[in-house]
C-alpha cells in the first residue's frame, strides 16, 4: 500500500468516525433536545420499541428526556450521524436499597430512528452503553425486547448476549398481545454468574 493510500484510509476512518458517535449527555445543547425528539417519533412510528407504541407529542417528549437527566441511576447515552442527534439508550443503574443486585445494571429505552439504521450505530451505542457500566463495576448488563424486534435480537446475540427467557405476555401493540425476551452479558472477565 502506498502512503497516499494509507492517508486516504486514514482521512475516510477519521470521517467515518465523526460521522457516527455516541457520548453521555448531562446537558442538552443548541438542537440536541429537537432532534432527540424528532429521532424518537420516527422510531415509535416504525415499531421500533421504546415503550410507547403511539408518539406521546413533542412535550411530553421533551419532559421525559429532560426528566431522564435528572434521575440519578439513569445515564443516557445519545447517538449521533454528522452531529445530530438520531438516537439513544440508557444505562439504569439499581437503586441504592437494591444491594442484592447492586453488581448488575439495565440497558434500556435503546433505539436508532429508521432514517439512520443500517450503518453500525445501534451497535456502536450498544457497546458504549457496555463500557460505561464496565467501568462503574458492573458485571452483569441486562436488557429486555419486544419479540417483534428481530434486528435488535439479532444485533444483541451478536455481541454475545445471551437469552435467559421469554415472556408469553410481554406488550401489547395494536391490540395484539406480544412476547418479550430477556437478555444478560457478563461485562468483567472473571465473573461468575452460577
Amino acid at each position: 500500500m502506498m502512503a497516499e493510500d494509507i492517508a486516504d484510509t486514514e482521512t475516510a476512518q477519521a470521517h467515518a468516525d465523526y460521522l457516527h458517535t455516541v457520548e453521555r449527555v448531562t446537558d442538552f445543547k443548541d438542537d440536541d433536545l429537537e432532534a432527540l425528539c424528532e429521532a424518537t417519533d420516527a422510531a415509535i412510528i416504525e415499531g421500533g420499541g421504546f415503550g410507547w407504541v403511539n408518539p406521546p407529542g413533542r412535550q411530553a417528549l421533551e419532559r421525559y428526556y429532560r426528566g431522564v437527566l435528572l434521575v440519578p441511576e439513569r445515564e443516557l447515552f445519545v447517538a449521533r450521524q454528522d452531529g445530530v442527534a438520531v438516537g439513544s439508550a440508557q444505562l439504569v443503574r439499581p437503586p441504592r436499597n437494591n444491594e442484592a443486585q447492586a453488581f448488575s445494571a439495565q440497558l434500556m429505552h435503546s433505539f436508532i430512528a429508521p432514517y439512520a439504521r443500517g450503518q453500525g450505530l445501534a451497535k456502536l451505542l450498544t457497546t458504549r452503553v457496555e463500557e460505561g457500566a464496565r467501568a462503574l463495576g458492573y458485571h452483569i448488563l441486562n436488557l429486555d425486547v419486544r419479540e417483534t424486534q428481530t434486528a435488535a435480537i439479532r444485533m444483541y446475540e451478536s455481541l454475545g448476549y445471551i437469552r435467559w427467557g421469554t415472556h408469553p405476555a410481554y406488550a401489547r401493540v395494536q391490540g395484539a398481545t406480544v412476547k418479550g425476551m430477556f437478555f444478560y452479558k457478563v461485562l468483567q472477565p472473571g465473573s461468575r454468574i452460577a
